[in-house]
């Protein structure tokens, strides 16, 4: 049986978020420029309210005794024959008082899962014509990109590769709440209800405490992920609940700091051909200076949106999701599998297999009211790096989104020197991407010819990374 993506890990507990299509908006675009409107009022904190907001303190835990026996999955639909490594999925509640729970999807690895590691992915990422900042489902990550299967164009059967996943916040995906007020919500309570979570799935699969734990990711993950590690690390430290033993973050195309975003992704449009130099003049002196312009700047800012409205934003070099047509990247990737995913997911006999409530899924909540973003979480990756965790930023360089410009520009804004210089890295006799290595356990990787959604187009070269980051070592 051949797997296309087999990490030899425990891939348990994925959060990837995806939205479906809505042709020309792009939602993490509006996410981000709401944002903007609102940092005056919004972000301007100190470096110690950033690490306030994310502080420890004890949390629900529940009774978990058969619940993991429960949630264990007998077979799929459309499932191929002879899958040989267990699956489980179900609810985690959260807080019973207000009927919060999380929906969470685990794949065992089929090799060595009794000793593997455990990797917890969150990713904040759609795929198709558009993407979203916060407050979309994970299991766009499991059937499009690191799950064991992949949905067909039929929206009924599965074609194999390997798997893991949660949908946080309540309200995205299969996750709910029965309290309104829950879908009031931000990055500091997502990062709570993610933590409590981990804390009662473990008790829940006691077997995996001991365990070397990891988590990657991507897009928005860029907050979720360093948010999340803080309040693991500070548990560790002064908490008497579960310990968690994190040892290292990984995350592609990030969403970290705002500014250096802002700056990297016209620039990026420029290096590459999609906007002219007038264009990218225009945007830098009327958008960024003191002077700001709102007119000339608004301006500008259209004439981006015309040059890049015709092109797939998160591999430019990828045709765009059109229904009825065949038509995929040159690595592969088929542009309209969200749409398989979604008929897929909302089929009752599948939902009955997910061991969920029946409802209508969907790839991005409608319910979140998003409250709390920080404009930077480059002083929680700081404290990350120096409490010992290793921190790997890796960027696919086709992706116009979150582009490679803007993980080096804000790699600079962490003030810490290169120990390996810039290399190429190989992947079967070829260029993989490249990669340098920095003090105080800071990694930074391409993957050539990848996408915002890295696996999804270079998996391969994603397996070559994730294999490297575990073992601690450069690719």
């Amino acid at each position: 049986m051949k797997i296309a993506l087999v990490l030899l890990i425990n891939f348990s507990l994925l959060v990837s978020a995806h939205c479906s299509s809505e042709n020309e908006y792009d939602m993490l675009d509006r996410f981000l420029k709401l944002k903007r409107l609102k940092r005056l009022e919004m972000d301007q904190v100190s470096n110690k309210d950033i690490t306030d907001e994310y502080s420890y303190s004890p949390v629900y835990v529940g009774p978990q005794d058969g619940l993991k026996d429960a949630d264990k999955i007998s077979e799929l639909p459309g499932q191929p024959a002879g899958t040989d490594f267990d699956q489980y999925s179900g609810y985690v509640t959260i807080d019973p008082d207000h009927g919060k729970a999380l929906f969470y999807y685990l794949t065992e690895s089929p090799i060595n899962s009794s000793t593997n590691p455990l990797l917890l992915w969150l990713n904040g990422v759609k795929q198709l014509q558009i993407v979203t900042g916060p407050g979309c489902s994970s299991m766009y990550g499991a059937v499009t990109e690191l799950g064991p299967f992949r949905v067909n164009a039929d929206g009924k059967s599965l074609s194999l590769s390997n798997v893991l996943f949660l949908e946080s916040p309540p309200g995205v995906g299969f996750s709910y709440s029965n309290t309104s007020s829950d879908y009031v919500t931000g990055d500091a309570q997502t990062a709570k209800d993610s933590f409590t979570f981990l804390v009662n799935w473990l008790q829940r699969f006691p077997e995996y405490k001991p365990r070397d734990f990891y988590i990657a990711g991507q897009s928005y993950a860029g907050h979720y992920i360093p948010q999340l590690s803080k309040l693991i690390v500070q548990n560790n430290e002064n908490g008497n609940q579960t310990r968690i033993n994190l040892k290292g973050v990984a995350i592609g195309n990030a969403y970290v700091d705002g500014e250096t975003q802002n700056i990297a992704k016209y620039d990026y449009l420029l290096a590459h051909a999609i906007i002219s130099d007038e264009i990218h003049k225009g945007i830098f002196s009327n958008c960024f200076q003191e002077a700001y312009r709102a007119s000339l700047c608004e301006y500008y800012v259209k004439q981006v949106e015309v040059a890049k409205s015709n092109i797939y934003v998160y591999d430019i070099y990828a045709p765009l999701c059109v229904l009825g047509k065949v038509s995929k990247s040159s690595s592969g990737f088929d542009p309209c599998s969200g749409n398989y995913m979604s008929r897929y997911l909302n089929t009752p006999a599948v939902q009955k297999s997910l061991h969920v409530k029946e409802m209508e899924w969907k790839s991005c909540s409608d319910l979140l009211d998003w409250k709390d973003n920080a404009w930077t979480v480059l002083p929680v990756i700081q404290d990350l790096m120096a409490s010992g965790i290793n921190v790997w930023l890796y960027s696919g360089d086709t992706d116009a989104r979150i582009p490679v410009t803007s993980t080096r520009y804000a790699i600079k804004r962490l003030n810490t020197s290169v120990k390996t210089s810039w290399y190429p890295w190989m992947y079967q006799g070829e260029v993989g991407g490249y990669a340098v290595g920095y003090e105080n356990n800071l990694v930074f990787v391409t993957i050539r010819g990848a996408g915002h959604s890295v696996p999804s187009y270079q998996p391969g070269r994603a397996y070559a990374l994730i294999t490297s980051f575990l073992k601690g070592q450069l690719p």
